[in-house]
């Protein structure tokens, strides 16, 4: 590794932050890499024609397709501004000698129930879970079960390591409290047959 969080500051201001630069020793090269890990639930309403339109955040506030765009538009610029080749001569690296890679890593959710549609643009393997609506969250299907709702930087984490959980009006509790700031549940499920799910309600 030739770098990591490199940071562009110019004048007090930080233009933006290089994520990785690798050294690739077989190829000889050097590639700048962004690491992108991110939730997406998929809401069919917004596009009949264009399914990555579709994948959005679950508070609705970011996109897949606008993450992608500041990628190509922000962050891959960024390597040739004059700001950042200064930073980067500091660690005797020349951005024109450089490749830039992604590596997009995503949990994807898709609609309850939804069991008709086919994904062809995104690798099916990142689907781990669905979302609904509070209404479709029913005493008489959910009310057996033990729960659990993380902080958003735990969201990545296994449920099995978990020991407290909650029953279902305890998790009710906690589901309002993020509504009332305009904020989805992610809910862990431990379900009595020993397996989990891993589901959002949202408040849209």
């Amino acid at each position: 590794m030739a770098a990591q969080n490199l940071q562009v500051i110019h004048e007090k201001k930080t233009l933006g932050e290089f994520d990785f630069f690798l050294r690739d020793r077989e190829l000889k090269e050097v590639l700048h890499v962004e690491l992108v890990y991110k939730f997406y639930l998929f809401d069919p309403s917004i596009s009949k024609d264009d399914e990555l339109k579709c994948w959005i955040g679950p508070n609705r506030k970011d996109s897949f397709l606008r993450k992608i765009n500041r990628l190509k538009e922000h962050q891959f610029p960024l390597l040739y501004r004059p700001e950042s080749e200064k930073v980067l001569s500091r660690i005797q690296l020349n951005p024109r000698q450089l490749k830039q890679k992604v590596c997009f890593k995503a949990n994807l959710f898709v609609p309850k129930n939804d069991n008709q549609s086919t994904y062809h643009l995104i690798n099916p393997n990142a689907i781990i879970g669905y979302w609904m609506h509070l209404n479709e969250f029913t005493e008489a299907e959910y009310g057996q079960d033990k729960y659990f709702s993380p902080q958003k930087k735990d969201w990545p984490i296994d449920p099995a390591h978990l020991k407290d959980w909650m029953d279902f009006k305890g998790i009710l509790t906690e589901i309002d409290y993020l509504f009332k700031h305009n904020k989805a549940a992610y809910v862990w499920r431990k379900i009595q047959n020993g397996g989990y799910e891993r589901f959002f309600i949202v408040w849209w």
